[in-house]
């Protein structure tokens, strides 16, 4: 099983009206979605955009309002963190300017991309059909004068690689530590509070199993809890 669903999140803060809800899914720390990111990419903002693209990473790596968003398997992803676990985002709760990226900038595009121009957006109309372009006229065009500023980068998490990388439990606790920058877009706060109470929701249930189930469900290379405590204490190296 790829991911586990955890929720169910309103859509809001998108340009052109949205029906439904949002189905989030948080992807397992030991389970791959076809990307790995193994040490704190190199971002670089792109001109006129408030997005950062990786050019050194094999993948469609950005960051965007706080979290980094990856397009992988025909779907798009995000996390707080830079290798996951990573969150699949329904198409109609992709942020606007994530899907404002031109084409050029996807380092691995998929072969439909191959066609589109790439200086401009992909063609999502045409990807994912009638419904979601109706939902969405005019998402392509924007006053780039009124563009959100770049959000701070994340740079804390450069300390943690490895088998330093931390847990989902632990990641929430580095995150408020040490990232104190909250989204700009409503959807997004949302799925910050929704990754947190599922990190903590984690993390009680790991305090409350067995010893040898608490051993098992630990993935491998990930920061132990006491190796967590001195970081807490020293901050990142």
């Amino acid at each position: 099983m790829r991911s586990t669903i955890v929720g169910v999140v309103m859509c809001l803060g998108l340009c052109g009206p949205v029906a439904a809800g949002v189905s989030l899914e948080v992807g397992l720390p030991s389970v791959s979605i076809g990307i790995n990111v193994p040490v704190y990419p190199t971002l670089v903002p792109m001109p006129g955009y408030p997005v950062y693209y990786a050019p050194q990473a094999d993948a469609n790596l950005f960051f965007y309002d706080g979290l980094y968003w990856v397009y992988a398997q025909d779907r798009w992803y995000s996390s707080s963190w830079y290798n996951g676990p990573w969150v699949g985002v329904a198409a109609t709760a992709v942020p606007l300017f994530i899907l404002r990226v031109p084409v050029g900038f996807y380092r691995r595009p998929p072969a439909y991309f191959a066609s589109w121009n790439h200086n401009a957006p992909p063609r999502w109309g045409d990807h994912w059909g009638r419904s979601w372009a109706e939902q969405h006229v005019g998402w392509d065009r924007w006053d780039r004068r009124s563009a959100p500023a770049l959000a701070p980068l994340p740079s804390y998490q450069r300390a943690y690689s490895g088998s330093r990388y931390p847990q989902l439990a632990q990641q929430q606790v580095l995150r408020s530590l040490h990232y104190r920058y909250q989204p700009s877009e409503a959807l997004r706060r949302q799925q910050f509070a929704q990754s947190a109470g599922h990190g903590a929701r984690e993390a009680s249930h790991a305090r409350a199993a067995p010893p040898g189930e608490q051993q098992h469900s630990r993935p491998p290379h990930a920061t132990s809890e006491s190796t967590l405590a001195r970081e807490v204490h020293r901050g990142p190296a």
